[in-house]
């Protein structure tokens, strides 16, 4: 291809400097303005800078390394802009001030004391070194020719952000053309010229088709066509070398050429032939001109150039003969022909991420006081812009909502779709009774509390039966001894169990009426509460249906206009999302900071002038308020239009009257629930009463069996002769009394207090023969013909009863086997006291012992029919009727 072998391309010479001493004057205004402390502390980033100006001095390294350089360099000088005010006024940092040559006119040279001047110079090198890099690359490789057109574009990249960012601070009397605007833009445009002249040569090489390599030629020619333009106007028309311009302008025309040529082989192809002529003497002008304003380029241009024209030449003579011999086609004039089309592949790449500098940590810990009040001031200001907008914002979605509501909307247009809704207080409430069971769970919460009931039954019975047993027993003994029975009757004692026994008795009866109710209300509200069990719980919700009789059959005309208006309600609120969120991110990327501490001015006019970058926005959200007061209104004509066609009123009071039927069955599900746990509790309690009642009356009966036991041997042995008293008995039995805390310390002579034995391991021990040789120093115990020496005497409850007594005894009470005993007396008495607390007196005249001292948790059970003696008696009436009418 004719355009193959160009190579000819330009890169930009860095600007060159002189020694700067940053790290004296930069510490002394820290000493002078903060402290030595923090002067001290920044010695290290004070240094850094130093080390890395001197390298860029240098300029020795690689072109990558230098690259990189100055990008750290910048973002440095960008921290340092924020904190060290560098001019001639006196409070700045006035001793410093930086130098640098005219890159194209390197005689010329300018200093200021500015930092935007060093900044300026900073970001032309990187670009500078960027063109280096492109044209370092071998373009005759595609791994070459892919890094020259990225490498061009990051320049042109540092070249405009040259342009929009630096160099307008820089400006000034005292600096160089170089770094000036005008400069800045043309060096952009030649190199993005330059990097789409790669993207020619890669489709030249790959020989795509010719109207693709006529696109690409097309814009290479007219990114030229701009920077030659700018090369000849003020103030670059005086500053670049004649060669240069020639070099521009001789590409321009090249490449506008070259599109014509690659043209004109299409149009050869499709035989049209008088356009090719055109075209072709237009390319071949486009060179005759360009090669007359040559003058100065460098040989190899002139080369490509040459050869260009020579293919020109050749097709055109070949097109010219063509057509007079063949085709006898009018040519028209070049002038005439539309412009040839264009196809942009490159860009200038963004350099700013590279020269951000607010992740830097030098220098974090200085900010002047000034800086810092003024700061806090403007943020204020910002905040409260901040604030009214986002009140507005809120506002009109508070608005939008409430007005929605008020028209039934969206939930009518969702229940003419069939997907109506429960308000959410509602649909919790339905889920939690769903989760806890439902209307089906109360079943069996009903059964749990039948099968407690009936535990309780059984156990009050095993109670009474225990007592009857005991009294039948007494009364057949005392049949068959008579008056020499003399121990108290067994009704005279158990008249405050038997009270105890009836009142659970009419406890239960009580609450067998309370489970009855609680029944007949599941009962009665089955059908009432089986809305509850929908799944899902829309589903007993009525809906919104279409007219029987439609009038005009515009019912979906009515609901299309209706959902585009909501639609367009939703996209604004999307805006006012969207608009709240852009409030948000501008205040926290909003960094003042920096201008703040270098401004010379009035902070106010700078406030004014930051502040003015959220009008836009202010504007954007005024612009939504009056749009959604006009939709509304709009919403609200359609919505009458639905609810005239859909009789939306029917419906609005059957929705609020399903509501209400799922909010009372909500109640009475949570009433019923609550008495069924109140007597689930109430037997529960219940039933450890009981159980407690029924121990103390096995307590009772072995006791006395014990004492029936023990009396009929001594009467035994009186009938066979074997007593050795004639007067009587001649043992005194004491009474057993399970719930006395220890013994008196004192005993009269007459009787002895009979303690608890201790446990026993096991029941099946037979008691042994009497013992008659009497054991003054051992406990009445081991005296009885029913316990043989050393064996403890059987158990009369069980093991684990024991223990939970020992567990649960405070303890001033010591376990009844471990009570200290007394030798027995001379004499005994058979007498039980009325169990517990009884305090009437023993048979023949006999002084009961001492009462039990009481624990303050425990207090004794009253011989009335209250309900529950002891600590499981709740407060008056609690059990009467649990269930809550």
């Amino acid at each position: 291809m004719a355009a193959a072998s160009i190579n000819v391309m330009l890169a930009i010479h860095a600007k060159k400097t002189t020694p700067v001493d940053l790290h004296k004057p930069l510490r002394l205004y820290i000493s002078q303005h903060y402290s030595e402390r923090e002067a001290r502390e920044a010695d290290d980033d004070l240094q850094s800078v130093q080390e890395m100006r001197s390298e860029i001095e240098k300029a020795t390294d690689s072109l990558d390394s230098r690259r990189d350089l100055l990008q750290r360099y910048f973002r440095a000088l960008c921290v340092m802009e924020s904190r060290f005010p560098i001019s001639s006024e006196r409070e700045h940092v006035n001793s410093l001030s930086f130098t640098w040559y005219d890159a194209f006119k390197q005689g010329r040279k300018a200093s200021q004391q500015n930092i935007h001047f060093e900044k300026a110079a900073i970001a032309f090198n990187l670009g500078a070194v960027y063109s280096q890099i492109a044209l370092s690359a071998d373009r005759s490789l595609p791994e070459g020719l892919k890094q020259a057109c990225n490498s061009f574009q990051a320049a042109a990249g540092a070249f405009a952000f040259l342009r929009d960012n630096v160099s307008m601070k820089a400006s000034g009397n005292s600096t160089t053309t170089d770094i000036s605007v005008e400069c800045a833009g043309m060096l952009e445009r030649l190199m993005l010229a330059q990097a789409q002249e790669c993207f020619f040569e890669k489709v030249v090489s790959d020989n795509r088709p010719s109207a693709l390599c006529a696109k690409v030629a097309r814009q290479v020619g007219l990114f030229y066509d701009e920077a030659h333009a700018a090369l000849v106007l003020p103030p670059l028309s005086q500053h670049f070398d004649r060669s240069w311009v020639s070099h521009v302008q001789l590409k321009a025309a090249q490449f506008q050429a070259e599109a014509c040529y690659r043209v004109s082989l299409e149009l050869h192809e499709k035989e049209n032939i008088a356009e090719e002529i055109a075209r072709l003497k237009a390319a071949s002008s486009m060179l005759t001109e360009a090669k007359k304003s040559g003058r100065g380029v460098i040989g190899p241009l002139l080369d490509a150039v040459t050869k260009l024209d020579g293919s020109v030449s050749r097709n055109l003579e070949r097109a010219v003969k063509e057509n007079d011999r063949v085709y006898l086609m009018r040519v028209p004039n070049p002038d005439s022909l539309p412009p040839l089309p264009s196809a942009v592949l490159v860009k200038s790449a963004a350099v700013a991420e590279l020269l951000d500098a607010s992740k830097e940590k030098m220098f974090s810990n200085l900010v002047p006081d000034s800086s810092a009040k003024a700061l806090s001031k403007y943020t204020e200001m910002l905040d409260e812009i901040i604030r009214v907008q986002a009140e507005k914002l809120q506002q009109e979605s508070e608005i939008t909502r409430v007005k929605l509501k008020e028209m039934n909307l969206p939930d009518s247009l969702l229940a003419l779709e069939g997907n109506a809704s429960l308000p959410e207080h509602l649909r919790d409430d339905v889920e939690a009774v769903q989760i806890d069971g439902g209307p089906a769970g109360l079943e069996s919460e009903m059964a749990q509390l039948r099968d407690l009931r009936r535990v309780n039954e059984e156990l009050l019975v095993q109670t009474e039966e225990l007592l009857e047993k005991e009294s039948r027993e007494d009364s057949q003994i005392r049949a068959q001894f008579g008056t020499r029975w003399t121990r108290p009757q067994s009704s005279t004692l158990t008249k405050n169990l038997h009270d105890r026994a009836n009142g659970f008795a009419a406890n239960l009866k009580q609450a067998g009426e309370s489970d009855r109710r609680i029944e007949r209300a599941i009962k009665d509200n089955t059908a009432f509460l089986s809305i509850l069990d929908a799944r899902p719980i829309e589903s007993a919700l009525p809906s919104l249906a279409r007219p029987i009789l439609s009038l005009n059959g515009n019912e979906d005309a009515v609901v299309g206009a209706l959902r585009q208006k909501l639609s367009e309600l939703d996209r604004l609120g999307l805006q006012r999302a969207s608009l709240e969120d852009m409030l948000k991110d501008m205040k926290r990327q909003d960094n003042i900071l920096p201008k703040l501490m270098t401004t010379s001015g009035s902070y106010e006019d700078l406030f004014k002038r930051e502040l003015a970058k959220y009008e836009p926005v202010s504007i954007e959200v005024a612009r939504n308020v009056q749009a959604q007061e006009q939709l509304l209104h709009e919403i609200e004509a359609h919505n009458n239009a639905f609810a005239a066609t859909f009789n939306l009123q029917d419906y609005v009071v059957a929705r609020e009257r399903a509501y209400k039927q799922l909010s009372a069955a909500i109640a009475k599900y949570r009433e019923i629930r609550e008495n069924i746990n109140e007597g689930l509790k109430f037997y529960v309690t219940l039933q450890d009463a009981i159980t407690n009642l029924k121990q103390q009356c096995s307590d009772y009966v072995m006791t006395r069996n014990i004492q029936s036991r023990e009396m009929m041997e001594d009467l035994q042995r009186q009938i066979t002769g074997l007593s050795f008293n004639d007067t009587g008995p001649s043992r005194t039995y004491p009474p057993v009394t399970p719930h006395q805390s220890q013994a008196p310390q004192s005993q009269s002579s007459s009787h002895q207090t009979y303690q608890h034995p201790p446990p026993y391991s096991s029941s099946n021990h037979s008691p042994s023969p009497p013992q008659h040789s009497p054991p003054p120093q051992h406990s009445p115990q081991q005296n009885s013909p029913y316990y043989p020496p050393n064996m403890p005497p059987p158990p009369y409850y069980s093991q684990s009863q024991h223990q939970q007594a020992q567990t649960q005894a405070p303890p001033s009470q010591a376990p009844p086997h471990r009570q200290q005993q007394s030798p027995p007396p001379p004499q005994h008495v058979y007498g039980q006291p009325a169990y517990p607390g009884w305090q009437g007196t023993y048979y023949n005249n006999a002084a009961p012992p001492p009462p039990p001292p009481q624990s303050s948790s425990t207090p004794p059970p009253s011989s009335s029919h209250s309900h529950f003696a002891g600590p499981y008696a709740p407060g008056p009436g609690y059990y009467s009727s649990y269930y809550k009418q």
